[in-house]
Order: C-alpha cells, then sequence, then structure tokens
C-alpha cells in the first residue's frame, strides 16, 4: 500500500489528504479519489469567494432573493 499525502490549508490550519493506493489499483482511480476529497476541502471554493468583496447587504440581499425563489419553487401548495 503506497500513501500520497497533498498538502492542504484550511482555516489557519494545515492539513493534509492522504490517499492510499491499494495494489493493482491505477493511478487514475487514486487521482479521482484525490479529486473528490480536495473538493469536499472546500478550498477552491472559498479561494474564488475570496477574490472580490461583496459588501454583506448585497450578500443579504442575495441570500433573501434565493430563499425566496427557493420557497416558491419547492415551497409547499395548498392544492
Amino acid at each position: 500500500m503506497i500513501k500520497f499525502a497533498f498538502p492542504t490549508k484550511k482555516r489557519g490550519v494545515n492539513n493534509m489528504l492522504i490517499v492510499s493506493v491499494k495494489e493493482n489499483e491505477s493511478i487514475d482511480k487514486a487521482l479521482k479519489r484525490y479529486k473528490k476529497k480536495f473538493e469536499k476541502t472546500g478550498v477552491l471554493k472559498e479561494l474564488r469567494r475570496r477574490t472580490e468583496f461583496v459588501k454583506p447587504s448585497i450578500r443579504r440581499r442575495e441570500e433573501v432573493i434565493k430563499a425566496t425563489y427557493i420557497q416558491a419553487t419547492y415551497g409547499t401548495s395548498n392544492d
């Protein structure tokens, strides 16, 4: 069994993503598992969110618009 460790940084703490490669497992499968783990950490999502500043009032307005859309689309209907 081989282990690959990749450094990530989340909330100011250095973490390592460890992907263990089993015998007779292709590198492609191991990379696919690594990509899934990396996506779950949310590093890229956080990086994209921090690229530009959004005022708190605009952020709240977007949340309200999203919530009203969800209520109108998936809310309970009185049929």
